[in-house]
């Protein structure tokens, strides 16, 4: 290490939330710092829906390029790392990233850290994500209205997907990729038989892809093609980031999302807030908008009565 650094606030993550609160600090010309590792839902999604002003949608790597250029204009620091450690010390944190060029220190932190979301690393899979494959029902079950629409999935989590999607389409099918190891419960196989909707147990093996780019169906494993016209995952056991929450004894629940005042989305350990994906989320962009910039307003409360 070669220096020493010292922020009002450090916000871990630069994703939706993270830059909106980064945006808010920025107005209110505290001394930010935003270290991302460019790996998140957000660099996946190819496009958000659901957003006001963005009728025909946005896709995340532009609206965090967007949220970047806004909040370096209004004097926020970026680093573009990983961070690895984070412990208390006087005055605040002491943050340790992966490069370990510098001795990084905050008055207080952001967690913005989101989740990963689990599922097979499928041809043609990531370059659908948010057109036309979807992971979200209450942002994007509306994009699949009348069509049909295959659920991929496992298990008891892929078959509350399909049932839930049963509000907005007729036409589903349902793959249980892992069906060897993630059976579907009696009660949910009755729900998808009364429904109508087909269940196949086997594997994946290829997402089908327009010339345009657009999802087709699946190629299971043994050859066959099941045609579709939306495609949406659900594998479950997606990855809170808040391994590093845990490092400072930050409250989190059994799923390990962190637990955060709701009006403040300040979590037990005092000068440590949490937004976003990585808190108890409804995962909606701009949920996520709101958490960022309502855990920044607090966090300039708290820097103001330390001043």
């Amino acid at each position: 290490m070669t220096r020493q650094e010292e922020y009002d606030c450090i916000i871990i993550g630069g994703g939706i939330a993270g830059l909106q609160g980064a945006i808010q600090l920025g107005r209110y010309k505290h001394r930010t710092l935003v270290i991302d590792k460019g790996v998140g839902r957000s660099t996946l999604c190819q496009c958000y829906h659901n957003v006001l002003g963005w009728p025909d949608g946005v896709s995340g790597p532009e609206l965090r390029r967007l949220g970047r250029l806004h909040a370096e204009r209004l004097g926020v620091h970026f680093m573009n790392d990983e961070v690895i450690g984070l412990s208390a010390v006087e005055g605040g944190f002491e943050v340790q990233t992966k490069a370990g060029r510098q001795e990084l220190r905050a008055a207080t932190l952001l967690l913005a850290t989101g989740l990963t979301d689990r599922f097979p690393q499928l041809p043609g899979l990531e370059g659908c994500l948010g057109l036309t494959v979807y992971v979200c029902p209450d942002c994007d079950g509306y994009e699949v209205s009348g069509k049909k629409t295959i659920v991929l999935g496992a298990g008891n989590v892929g078959a509350s997907m399909a049932l839930t999607l049963s509000y907005w389409t007729k036409e589903l099918v349902f793959i249980n990729h892992e069906s060897t190891k993630s059976s579907v419960s009696t009660d949910l196989q009755e729900q998808l038989k009364e429904k109508e909707i087909l269940v196949i147990d086997h594997p994946l093996a290829e997402v089908l892809v327009t010339q345009s780019g657009d999802f087709n169906g699946i190629r299971l494993e043994d050859g066959r093609i099941v045609e579709g016209e939306r495609g949406f995952i659900a594998f479950g056991g997606n990855e809170v980031q808040s391994h590093l929450a845990a490092q400072l004894g930050v409250e989190r629940l059994e799923n390990r999302h962190i637990s955060a005042d709701p009006r403040s989305k300040m979590t037990n350990v005092p000068g440590v807030w949490a937004a976003g994906d990585v808190g108890v989320h409804a995962e909606q962009v701009t949920i996520a908008m709101g958490e960022g910039s309502q855990a920044a307003i607090w966090i300039h409360k708290e820097l103001l009565k330390r001043n």
